[in-house]
């Protein structure tokens, strides 16, 4: 059993860090053009994290005081032996260390691998969605089977799991079903997130002819729905608002058009152990390294320089065309 934290994770702005987006690997199944390229280099096994490592990095925050845990990627389930982290990870939710551990996955292998993650202790779930059209999924991921994503959607909320959709809005693509898939959440049971497209990573196409900026998507829904802010919080940078007409819960994710650096509370852990402090800068510690050289009880002082040295927040600009960070998002973990 971990100890209450007795030194929390307080970084330089006093900002009090409570959530940790672990990425299992970097690879994925699909290739989304708003984050990779189609022709990627990913990291050679040998260089990634075992999953005993990753379980002993993630009791070193959990000791420390982060209540949250996220497993990520690339596509988290394309790593081989996940459930038998999230069981490693999860025993710290039955003594009450850990208030959640919860995975964002792009739903391709979710219809086989739900039921044992929610035996892990997953209860809530991020599935990544732009499009439920046939052709336009197939488009924006390059090959993606859509069908195979809403089957383990259904599978998964057969398993008695809570489905959060994210759906990055692309400017062109996809803006004429965000209503539609409002809606389809909505009689559905799941919550929707809408994220504006990230700066990161080169990828073969410009990013700026498909940005989409929400708060202008905002305004429209506003013109058809009752939208009332909420308070709640799910411990990432989504601000949401129930519409009261379909009794559901949209999300707002707006790294460009609505910062919400001043009250990060998350910081991120590459599969290959580097820690960034933030998601659109370079700082990062490599606890690998410090794990591998100094054992588990090495990691406490890699914690507090890691605080030490977290930005204020990212330097996103659309506007700029170049990324703003050289690594994808599957790098670093979404």
């Amino acid at each position: 059993m971990i100890p209450a934290a007795s030194v929390p994770l307080i970084d330089a702005f006093g900002r009090r860090i409570t959530y940790v987006r672990m990425s299992v690997t970097d690879r994925c199944d699909l290739r989304c053009r708003y984050c990779m390229a189609e022709a990627m280099t990913f990291l050679p096994r040998s260089a990634v994290l075992s999953l005993e490592e990753i379980a002993a990095i993630a009791d070193a925050f959990i000791a420390r005081g982060v209540r949250r845990i996220r497993l990520t990627g690339g596509e988290p389930l394309v790593r081989r032996g996940l459930p038998d982290l999230a069981r490693m990870i999860g025993r710290h939710l039955s003594s009450g260390a850990l208030d959640e551990l919860t995975l964002t996955t792009n739903g391709v292998r979710l219809a086989e691998l739900a039921q044992p993650l929610a035996d892990a202790g997953i209860r809530r779930i991020n599935v990544s969605l732009d499009s439920r059209d046939a052709e336009r999924f197939r488009h924006v991921t390059r090959w993606g089977d859509v069908a195979k994503v809403l089957d383990g959607i259904a599978v998964a909320k057969a398993a008695g799991l809570q489905i959060k959709i994210n759906m990055v809005a692309l400017k062109g693509i996809n803006d004429d079903e965000i209503e539609p898939m409002l809606r389809w959440c909505a009689a559905e049971g799941h919550d929707l997130t809408l994220i504006e497209t990230m700066p990161l990573g080169a990828i073969d196409e410009d990013r700026t002819d498909r940005y989409l900026p929400l708060d202008g998507v905002r305004r429209r829904l506003e013109d058809r729905y009752t939208l009332v802010p909420l308070l709640e919080r799910t411990g990432g940078p989504a601000r949401y608002a129930r519409v009261v007409e379909l009794d559901a819960r949209i999300g707002f994710i707006t790294p460009l058009t609505g910062n919400f650096c001043a009250g990060c509370n998350r910081v991120r852990l590459t599969a290959e152990g580097k820690l960034y402090m933030c998601l659109g800068q370079e700082d990062h510690v490599d606890l690998r390294a410090v794990l591998r050289e100094g054992g588990p009880d090495a990691l406490d002082a890699a914690l507090d320089r890691a605080m030490a040295a977290k930005p204020f927040g990212h330097d996103f600009a659309i506007e700029r065309r170049a990324p703003a960070v050289a690594r994808h998002m599957s790098v670093t973990g979404g």
